[in-house]
């Protein structure tokens, strides 16, 4: 795909694999604005590739390395000083492109190494407002020598000695096809998370995981009013409430067995 020089020197990176029902959005938003869009595919057997390729992607191939490990080989690949990331359920909402077209076009972008977007999740067709879920600072306009720290899940970018800072673009996260397959997710997530945690010495206590659930819950649902987005929410911040649980329970049944 060649580059379009009226648009900003960016790269835009998606990692997939049977995501052919909703990379197309992702896509689509992504190739709005940058001169070019990368999809790194791992093996996908439905039609994510083609898709990917008619909404204005390139598609290139990597077996499965793990989350961090998957972003990085993608990001290698790029080819643009600035790298746009986002994830196959994600989009950039409508006035996120002209934000940051203005962000590259008056120069502030220099100004840092690191920019946060907005995130805003929805779940089932409810767009989550308030709960900590309405305007998430997520690290995704980068230069494109950044690299994310070793982690099998909750992946982090690594910002030793660099720049942080903001911009009012609007990421959009459709989280979930279904309340089972999101349940699912949030199970492989926390077995994910206990053993990355055991191997790095890390422990919890007897009440760990009923504490931490409690507070996750008090802390989202109640203080920050994510009671305000309805009954769609109620069941989305009690389910995260439970991988929260099970996070802990988790590392301390891998603990017991040391």
């Amino acid at each position: 795909m060649n580059a379009a020089p009226d648009k900003p020197p960016l790269s835009g990176v998606v990692i997939a694999k049977d995501e052919g029902d909703r990379i197309g959005r992702c896509v689509a938003s992504l190739a709005a604005l940058c001169r070019e869009v990368l999809v790194l595919d791992s093996g996908s057997g439905d039609d994510t590739a083609a898709n990917a390729i008619a909404a204005g992607a390139r598609v290139e191939q990597q077996a499965w390395l793990g989350f961090a490990a998957q972003k990085n080989a993608a990001i290698a690949r790029a080819s643009q000083p600035w790298v746009l990331l986002l994830d196959a359920d994600e989009w950039l909402d409508e006035d996120a492109a002209s934000r940051l077209r203005a962000l590259f076009a008056s120069g502030r972008v220099e100004r840092a190494d690191v920019w946060r977007l907005q995130r805003r999740t929805h779940f089932l067709g409810t767009p989550l407002n308030h709960g900590g879920w309405g305007k998430e600072r997520v690290e995704r306009l980068f230069r494109a020598d950044l690299r994310y720290l070793p982690a099998q899940v909750h992946e982090k970018l690594d910002l030793s000695g660099r720049r942080v800072a903001g911009v009012a673009a609007r990421i959009e996260h459709d989280t979930a096809r279904s309340f089972d397959e999101y349940a699912a997710k949030l199970q492989r997530y926390a077995q994910l998370w206990a053993g990355q945690r055991h191997a790095a010495g890390k422990r919890a206590g007897a009440y760990a995981a009923p504490l931490h659930a409690g507070a996750h819950w008090l802390r989202n649902y109640l203080l920050r009013g994510g009671f305000l987005d309805g009954e769609m929410a109620r069941r989305y911040h009690a389910l995260h409430a439970r991988y929260v649980h099970d996070k802990y329970r988790r590392l301390r049944l891998l603990q017991q067995r040391d």
